[in-house]
């Protein structure tokens, strides 16, 4: 466990990084040389829910472009706001899996945890934008009723690291939860799922990978890549320092109108994550959430493309394409 020094209380340059994120959807436009007239629709968007950038991802916009499909992915719309049948503010029930506040059980031998709410960019199709965080905090005490309902059932052999994004925790509790999670004599693996080496890569400091491999639990950490243009340099560098630490790497990316749905974007994508260390894993069909109905590609368009990623790359450089249905034992194939 890493302990307390003089400097880890000072404020890391990631965390420098994370307070200085575009919150303000003036701010952002102004930066980005976009039409003010977005603006009033960004606002009452961000209403609902809260406009926030890295300064690090926006530098990776083209300038004057609003259809930008980096910042077609985080900018609020009025669209949002447009009531769709057919989308809900649970839409993979999150809640019926619910076991413990914080700890989701979906598939067999796999258990999720909420480990914060917080996120360094919020997506504007975030399947959890509606999910009620402050009812899983977790606080010491819940997290001591996670662990004993995980002893409880050894069947459970990999934990999942979720939220919000868990790497927005600071090194020492990220330590302290990962070294709990390894005094489990029946888990074998600690899946983490982040947004922010695509984000915010300076967060993938020595400390950081020190915290993960603190325990015997062999480390997946699963990315969330929708563009090619979003493996920049920078985040090269944060995998290849995840990769030599002894990471096993997997990409999952959303299927989002007007970002990815090309087959010359997928194909671009797989070859970048694959040069970057990153085995392209799942290609999700959108979860049907109240908010991002303007996102979503039809099946039959995803099998489509699909199709064409199988013609023109080889085998392992193909996601999975899938769908998450609520109360299935496992994520549905589209092939």
């Amino acid at each position: 466990m890493i302990a307390r020094t003089a400097s880890s209380c000072q404020m890391e340059p990631w965390q420098q990084a994370l307070a200085r994120a575009f919150s303000d959807p003036a701010e952002l436009l102004t930066y980005l040389e976009l039409n003010p007239a977005l603006l009033p629709g960004a606002r009452r968007a961000a209403q609902i829910f809260g406009l926030r950038v890295p300064r690090e991802y926006a530098r990776l916009m083209q300038k004057g472009r609003p259809d930008d499909p980096l910042l077609r992915q985080v900018l609020p719309l009025a669209e949002e706001l447009k009531e769709q049948s057919g989308f809900d503010r649970d839409p993979v029930d999150d809640l019926g899996a619910t076991r413990v506040p914080g700890l989701l059980e979906k598939y067999a031998g796999r258990a999720l945890l909420i480990a914060t709410g917080a996120c360094a960019v919020h997506c504007r199709y975030c399947f959890r934008r509606h999910f009620p965080y402050s009812e899983s905090s977790l606080s010491p005490p819940r997290l001591r009723e996670v662990l004993t309902h995980l002893r409880r059932h050894p069947e459970v052999t990999e934990v999942i690291l979720s939220g919000g994004d868990p790497l927005v925790l600071t090194d020492r509790r990220l330590a302290e939860l990962v070294a709990a999670l390894g005094s489990l004599p029946a888990l074998r693996r600690l899946r983490i799922h982040t947004r922010l080496p695509v984000v915010l890569p300076q967060r993938f400091t020595p400390e950081l990978l020190s915290a993960l491999t603190c325990s015997r639990l062999d480390p997946v950490i699963v990315i969330h890549a929708n563009h090619p243009r979003e493996i920049s340099p920078q985040v090269r560098a944060a995998l290849a320092t995840a990769k030599a630490a002894g990471f096993t790497l997997l990409n999952q990316a959303v299927l989002l109108k007007g970002v990815n749905d090309a087959p010359d974007t997928l194909t671009a994508l797989s070859e970048e994550l694959f040069e970057a260390g990153v085995l392209p894993y799942y290609l999700h069909l959108l979860d049907r959430v109240e908010g991002a109905g303007h996102f979503e590609v039809s099946e039959a368009r995803a099998r489509a493309l699909h199709r064409e990623l199988r013609a023109r790359l080889p085998g392992y450089l193909v996601p999975r394409l899938v769908r998450e249905q609520a109360h299935a034992a496992s994520k549905l194939p589209l092939v």
